[in-house]
């Protein structure tokens, strides 16, 4: 297994988790920037108000997105157990 393969496995597995953590990310960036809003426009500065938006939209894009990040992630797996013989060979 040569320095180049091994730098090319560890560069699709950042580009998958990338990949595969945006919709959660992207949605709780966006919920947060309108509660953000909200605090800011209505003056209320209660901790919980910040956090339970936020969370309940990252589990709200895991029941939407699940199926998918599951398909990619066990693609690139199933991907690297074909080609294990010619990794390691």
């Amino acid at each position: 297994m040569s320095g180049d393969l091994v730098i090319q496995l560890a560069q699709n597995a950042l580009m998958i988790v990338l990949l595969v953590a945006a919709p959660m990310l992207g949605l709780g960036l966006i919920v947060g920037l309108m509660v953000s809003v909200f605090q800011a426009t209505t003056s209320i500065q209660e901790q919980t108000l910040a956090f339970i938006p936020k969370i309940v939209a990252v589990f709200v894009a895991i029941l939407i997105f699940g199926p998918w990040m599951l398909r990619i992630m066990v693609g690139y797996v199933t991907n690297i157990f074909v080609n294990l013989p010619l990794y390691i060979g």
